[in-house]
């Protein structure tokens, strides 16, 4: 199939059109930089150059291509993970998935685009007990950051899902981790963890749910294949509570063991978004990708041969 890229750049990206090539199809990268442009031709990948503000650039793109299928990988992420960072960059990273993403959806009606899939978050349902599926509400009470963007995260979707004219999917990915992610050896995660300055919060009974960088783009090119219209949570088999995963990633990483923080103590010095996500975040049920796309997640990495991953 002939697929269009938007975010094809990114640490996602970049595996994604890796994948897609070994599978044979004919990618066509978005990007606005003749820079990446010059790399992706060397990936044997055709590049179209435009903004994604620039609705008519993107629309003289994708009308262009006359692709089958456009996968939407935008956003715009710092390279550290604190909520300075993550706050200094929601407005840029907001404008990019909403107007955005917009500009990219409606080219690709225009061009009679018959699949579109983009990236969305699988770890934001309303907190509760056992496992989110697909149908289970999201949290739009939670903390300030979070129900910002779970806000975004439903117009998008809903915009996608709800045009009668496209097959929509919506790929709610768990949290990266893997080469050019904050949780990889050398990413901003690891060295906060390495200096001891990400603790556990409270009980650190918060559910996190991850995803191999590299699975994530699999299960993409899986869903471009043959995935049904509607959502797919990709996440892995495990999701874990921050007590364990943290104590285990910091064994893996030799560094000395996460602190941990009163939940009062969190909100004065990171907020409540922290506490969100240390002490109230619910994990995902990755069955529905594993029955309908025969999505075969790899285990965490850090939770194989640490003290702490069997202790737990």
């Amino acid at each position: 199939m002939k697929i269009f890229v938007a975010g094809a750049t990114g640490a996602i990206g970049r595996l994604l059109i890796a994948q897609l090539l070994a599978q044979g199809h004919n990618v066509v990268a978005l990007t606005r930089s003749l820079e990446k442009a010059q790399t992706l031709a060397e990936q044997g990948v055709e590049s179209a150059i435009a903004d994604v503000f620039d609705a008519d650039a993107v629309k003289a793109a994708i009308n262009s291509a006359q692709p089958e299928v456009v996968i939407e990988q935008l956003t715009s992420l710092p390279k550290t993970y604190t909520g300075e960072s993550m706050g200094a960059a929601a407005a840029l990273n907001t404008r990019i998935r909403r107007e955005g993403g917009a500009n990219v959806l409606a080219a690709a009606q225009a061009a009679g685009v018959r699949r579109y899939l983009r990236q969305s978050i699988a770890f934001w349902a309303v907190p509760g007990t056992g496992l989110a599926d697909e149908e289970t509400p999201l949290a739009f009470d939670a903390s300030p950051a979070v129900a910002g963007d779970i806000l975004t995260v439903t117009e998008i979707e809903r915009r996608l899902l709800e045009n009668p004219n496209i097959e929509g999917i919506a790929l709610r990915y768990g949290f990266f981790y893997g080469p050019g992610t904050w949780f990889a050896p050398d990413g901003d995660v690891a060295k906060q963890v390495r200096q001891q300055q990400f603790p556990i919060v409270g009980n650190g009974k918060g559910v996190w749910s991850w995803l191999h960088i590299e699975d994530a783009a699999i299960a993409t090119v899986a869903a471009v294949e043959r995935g049904n219209p509607g959502i797919y949570l990709i996440t892995d088999d495990r999701p874990l509570e921050v007590r364990v995963w943290l104590r285990a990633y910091a064994q893996w990483l030799k560094a000395p063991p996460p602190p941990q923080v009163s939940v009062e103590d969190a909100l004065l010095l990171s907020g409540a978004d922290a506490v969100y996500y240390g002490t109230q975040m619910r994990g995902a049920s990755n069955a529905k990708a594993k029955r309908e796309l025969n999505f075969q997640p790899r285990p965490l990495e850090w939770m194989v041969n640490t003290p702490a991953a069997h202790a737990s």
